[in-house]
């Protein structure tokens, strides 16, 4: 992780917020779905974190409170350009959703029932789905490494898909394994 600037630049904090507002406006259903535009803005666009550093803070979003984009927005913000920059960045991750619901709540009770507005809604949840399918692909490729890496992603998906175990509970003991796993690897070499 590299240090954040002590005075961040005017420059570096409207990046920040252009870029997060892109992501914002940019990308329907959520921080699964936003993965592969955070990836591609934040990774390899502007190099502002890794690939590992997006994977830590999507696993980090997931166990602590608030949505998974406004999180990595703060983060990243708080790493390149300091408090300011978490402040800005997030600004700009969350005033695209602002403006889209009022302008939205404004005109779509009016529209919502008829065929069209309805199947476009329905073809934007396929797209989403098959976005989300992607991102997964491509995790799993980039954190499953090894047999403990297997196994956890195996366990991990059927508690979350066939249990009733909070998924916080299934993060932090796949955390838990992987420190224990990591230990007694060190103590055996």
């Amino acid at each position: 992780m590299k240090e954040h600037r002590a005075k961040p630049s005017g420059k570096i904090l409207s990046e920040l917020y252009v870029s997060f507002f892109k992501i914002g406006a940019l990308t329907f259903g959520g921080g699964l779905a936003m993965l592969p535009m955070l990836k591609r803005e934040l990774v390899e666009s502007k190099k502002w974190v890794t690939e590992e550093e997006i994977l830590d803070m999507y696993a980090i979003g997931q166990c602590t409170p608030g949505i998974i984009a406004v999180n990595t927005a703060t983060f990243v913000g708080f790493q390149e350009a300091g408090i300011l920059g978490g402040v800005i960045a997030t600004l700009g991750m969350v005033s695209p959703s602002l403006i889209i619901i009022c302008l939205i709540a404004s005109i779509l009770k009016n529209f919502i029932s008829l065929p069209y507005v309805q199947h476009a809604l329905a073809g934007i949840r396929i797209m989403v789905c098959a976005m989300m399918l992607q991102t997964v692909v491509t995790m799993t490729q980039k954190g499953v490494k090894d047999k403990l890496g297997i196994f956890l992603f195996l366990a991990g998906f059927l508690l979350a898909s066939f249990t009733p175990v909070p998924l916080a509970l299934v993060v932090a003991a796949s955390a838990l394994a992987g420190i224990i796993a990591k230990r007694w690897e060190e103590k055996r070499t």
